[in-house]
């Protein structure tokens, strides 16, 4: 099916995905790793979720933190994957109006939402190590709920005006998007009219919270290491240490990937466009796919009750 992009209209009913132009031919084989790397998320947040409700000793703030960013990794997976698989296997390009706002707004959203939990996580760290008698009064339950409320509340009402404002702009150019989601700027870029006030509402959000966070998670781990170096012996200040490890981790796996592609839009003016998409992609992608395989990994008692459930399995 061919699709022009002189299509005059005032508001679409749909908009049409172009998926990575210029790779239409590979289609089929990129959607192999693509693929793959939504089913390890799918497995691997769901293992977590399943390991932390089964094991009593796991009921604690550092993992109810974990158990959010699984729940937020499962829900930015699902709202993006499942479409461009169909646009991979199926060449179903079409999205519905409505449906393509719900996928910009659920991805911004919970983008933001796993930005919070980072946060959170280094909190429990910090009150872990700097003040651990206090940790248990401190970070209780109703405590930690409080906070994944208002992490969710943060993401999901920053958020609120996009599809709002890109709702009532009227689409007379082309209903084609050059991507394989519906990333915010690449719908608004289509409406016929001023969308400065959309531009700068986006970045300023965007800058100003991811800011934050990375100041929030940066002060605690100064906190953190002055604690650590101050341990009398060499074995404590590495034990100590290795609590954070899997925390820094997943720091590192949500991050690199946003700031690489930041950096790509900002100075890769001459890299062609479906690097631009892939890049795009991976910081959609990698995340939700690395987190339960880095916690999986580097955490001892999730490690354990895992190798126990597949043990006793084989049985």
């Amino acid at each position: 099916m061919s699709y022009s992009n002189t299509t005059e209209f005032t508001n679409p009913s749909t908009f049409i995905l172009l998926g990575i132009p210029g790779l239409e031919t590979a289609h089929v084989w990129i959607s192999i790793p693509f693929c793959a790397m939504y089913i390890i998320a799918i497995l691997g947040n769901f293992t977590i979720l399943f390991i932390v409700k089964m094991e009593p000793s796991l009921h604690g703030p550092m993992y109810y933190f974990l158990c959010m960013l699984a729940i937020s990794d499962l829900i930015l997976s699902t709202s993006t994957l499942p479409k461009m698989l169909s646009i991979f296997w199926f060449n179903s390009r079409e999205i519905d109006f409505s449906a393509c706002l719900t996928q910009m707004y659920f991805v911004a959203c919970f983008l933001m939402v796993d930005s919070g939990i980072l946060v959170a996580m280094s909190l429990d760290r910090y009150v872990a190590i700097c003040n651990p008698l206090r940790h248990s009064t401190i970070l209780t339950n109703p405590v930690v709920a409080k906070i994944g409320l208002a992490v969710v509340l943060r993401g999901s009402m920053l958020h609120l005006p996009y599809p709002f404002l890109a709702r009532q702009w009227p689409y007379c150019r082309t209903n084609i998007i050059p991507h394989l989601f519906c990333e915010h700027m690449a719908v608004v870029k289509l409406a016929c009219a001023d969308i400065r006030i959309s531009n700068y509402y986006g970045l300023s959000v965007a800058f100003s919270v991811t800011a934050l966070d990375v100041f929030f998670i940066t002060v605690s781990y100064i906190q953190i290491l002055q604690a650590i170096f101050s341990l009398p012996t060499k074995d404590a200040r590495l034990k100590t240490l290795g609590t954070c490890s899997s925390h820094l981790c997943v720091i590192l796996a949500s991050y690199i990937p946003v700031v690489f592609s930041v950096l790509m839009h900002r100075f890769g003016h001459n890299v062609a466009v479906h690097f631009h998409i892939l890049m795009a992609n991976a910081y959609l992608l990698v995340p939700p796919m690395l987190h339960p395989i880095i916690y999986g990994v580097r955490t001892k008692q999730i490690r354990d009750r895992l190798l126990q459930l597949l043990s006793h399995k084989g049985m």
